[in-house]
Parts: C-alpha cells; sequence; structure tokens
C-alpha cells in the first residue's frame, strides 16, 4: 500500500496503514521526539537508548507509512514529520493527531516544547470517538 501522500485525506485504509505503524513503544517515542524537532539517526539513537539497527528499523516503518521523511546530510539522514502528518497535527490546533476515528494525544512535556497547547495523554494514547 503506498504512503499518505500530499494532497491526500486519511480514508480508512490509510489510516489502519498509519495507526498500524504507530503501533509500537519505540516508534510513539520517536513521533514524540520529532514532534518537538527534526532529528538525525545518531540523535535519536542516543535518545532512545537503542542500537541504530533497531532505530533504522523503526524510522523506516514509519517512513513506509508516510509518517515521518528522512533528509539526507552530508553522509547522516535526519528525519522529520511529514508535511501531511503535520496538517494532521495542525487539525486539532495541534494538541493531537487526528486520524477522523480517533486522536493520538501527546503529554504536556512533548507538546509544551513545541510551543504548542498541550492536551493530557493519560491512561492511553488514544482517544476513540
Amino acid at each position: 500500500m503506498r504512503p499518505v501522500s500530499e494532497g491526500d485525506v486519511l480514508n480508512p485504509r490509510q489510516c489502519a496503514t498509519v495507526l498500524k505503524a504507530l503501533a509500537d513503544e519505540t516508534r510513539l517515542r520517536i513521533l514524540e521526539s520529532l514532534l518537538v524537532k527534526e532529528k538525525c539517526v545518531t540523535a535519536l539513537v542516543r535518545e532512545l537508548g537503542c542500537p541504530q539497527p533497531h532505530a533504522s528499523h523503526h524510522l523506516r516503518i514509519l517512513r513506509d507509512s508516510g509518517v515521518v521523511e528522512g533528509i539526507r546530510e552530508g553522509k547522516q539522514v535526519c528525519y522529520r514529520i511529514t508535511p501531511v502528518m503535520q496538517r494532521v497535527l495542525a487539525g486539532r490546533q495541534g494538541k493531537a493527531l487526528d486520524f477522523g476515528c480517533c486522536e493520538l494525544r501527546f503529554p504536556e512535556s512533548v507538546l509544551a516544547a513545541t510551543k504548542t497547547p498541550a492536551a493530557d495523554m493519560g491512561s492511553s494514547p488514544m482517544a476513540h470517538r
């Protein structure tokens, strides 16, 4: 299945693809980190405390689903949230990723770092409608 691309509206199949990509603690931690700012793989490895191949595996899944994109900077690859996912985030005034079927909310500390109003994550990151 193709990743979500610019100009798309998340349909149920695309929503399922993105949610499947986010259905892992490490990938959610990567997304939280990239909400704050773009980061290179080495910085993510340090932050996550995992081996580089482990981080690269999770980044590939996020990239293939259209959640993040990689930008080569010399010998390094840096990652950021894609414009489509930024729009999904902006649709909720920066408080949550709104997929239409559900929302993914992040802790106040993450959202404060992006200088965006925050919504409490509570006991579960998924708030079903």
